[in-house]
């Protein structure tokens, strides 16, 4: 039977970046299908009354300086934009938009390249995954309309929605079966449990 590894992403995560190109070696090792979910985390935060920018100041200063430890390590080109946080629901609506033009995968690459490689927070609104939409080959009115209706509005309520009752709290998160992996420093804990499913 095929392996599903269910990953749940926000653009305004830095991990979340990381995690998208960490997985993708371990989905192929296993010969596993990775499913993405848009994860709104910034409903989600509310819904803790968690706020990231209430942690020490000491903290984030080193939380940034790890993240520049880990894209040495991979050799990826992340670099911090100059505008964060920004609000992501547009371009997490976009990605259910695009799911339904088979593209996806290939527009969250897009964006998160966009947002935290290049420093284009443009990719936060509508407007600015026009461009996104016509590089994939999509018909940007048509993925724009999907986007901003109420059919994806509602869709990404019950993806976030669903991710909370199964336990998701955070962004990256990883799901295979019934065991819930966070952050993208447990790569090796999702090969183990693949391994184990064999």
């Amino acid at each position: 039977m095929a392996k599903t590894i269910e990953f749940y992403w926000d653009l305004g995560s830095t991990n979340s970046y990381f995690a998208l190109h960490l997985i993708k070696p371990v989905a192929a090792r296993h010969g596993a299908t990775v499913a993405a979910h848009p994860f709104n985390l910034g409903y989600v935060f509310r819904h803790h009354n968690y706020v990231l920018t209430d942690e020490p100041k000491a903290k984030i200063a080193n939380r940034i300086a790890d993240l520049h430890r880990w894209a040495r390590r991979y050799n990826l080109p992340f670099r911090m934009p100059t505008k964060f946080p920004i609000k992501t629901s547009p371009a997490l609506r976009g990605a259910l938009a695009m799911r339904r033009f088979g593209r996806e995968w290939d527009y969250l690459e897009a964006i998160f390249a966009a947002y935290w490689e290049r420093g284009d927070a443009s990719v936060a609104g509508l407007a600015g995954l026009r461009p996104v939409a016509t590089a994939l080959g999509v018909d940007p009115d048509r993925f724009l309309a999907l986007a901003d209706s109420e059919e994806v509005r509602q869709e990404l309520i019950a993806e976030t929605d669903a991710g909370l009752a199964r336990g998701v709290f955070g962004a990256p998160t990883f799901v295979v079966g019934d065991e819930i992996f966070w952050g993208k420093d447990r790569m090796d804990f999702i090969d183990e449990e693949l391994a184990r499913q064999r």
